[in-house]
């Protein structure tokens, strides 16, 4: 492609170093042309040079910033973690929707987000409030981080939470109603 692409503008830059002749037509006309016509007084036109660009590779990438710079940029919040997830016992949300809070110092800076992610994957959409709220989510046991984004890309992550949810079983034999017994039999007379 790039060997195409190089003999194509050679073509384009021939003309351009080619003899150009100047003439008047029959009609009065001021033609240019690369051949001098037959039988036609034609004059050379010197023509400024070509212009030129000289190019450059690119600069190298920058370095990779040292483990100190990256530890001061990595973590731009010294607290991020979720609030209000119990710890011994199982959750009891019966339609799986709940609440959790977001504890983060210093103040979610502008331009920054959060955003849950439940069982490793991203849940819901950024948000700048830190109370989030989970709707239907199964029952059983769960994970449940905090990351900050800052334009789309996450910056920092809060540590997994681990939880269990318990919700109605509408099929629990629990839950079922009780057969009512048979009536006895009737005696007769």
């Amino acid at each position: 492609m790039r060997a195409l692409l190089a003999s194509l503008m050679l073509l384009l830059a021939l003309p351009a170093a080619a003899q150009i002749y100047k003439y008047t037509d029959a009609n009065g006309n001021t033609v240019f042309t690369n051949q001098p016509p037959d039988g036609v007084s034609a004059e050379s036109v010197e023509l400024p040079p070509t212009n030129t660009v000289d190019i450059k590779t690119p600069a190298p990438p920058p370095p990779l910033p040292s483990d100190s710079e990256t530890a001061r940029t990595a973590a731009p919040y010294s607290q991020l973690a979720l609030a209000g997830i119990p710890d011994e016992e199982a959750l009891r949300a019966n339609n799986g929707t709940f609440s959790v809070g977001v504890s983060i110092d210093p103040a979610l800076r502008p331009g920054h987000s959060l955003r849950l992610l439940l069982d490793g994957q991203p849940y819901g959409q950024p948000t700048n409030v830190p109370m989030l709220q989970l709707v239907n989510v199964d029952r059983g046991e769960h994970s449940l981080a905090v990351e900050v984004l800052a334009n789309g890309r996450s910056i920092q992550q809060s540590a997994p939470e681990v939880f269990t949810i318990q919700r109605v079983n509408t099929s629990s034999p629990a839950l079922r109603p009780k057969p009512t017994p048979p009536a006895p039999p009737k005696k007769g007379p």
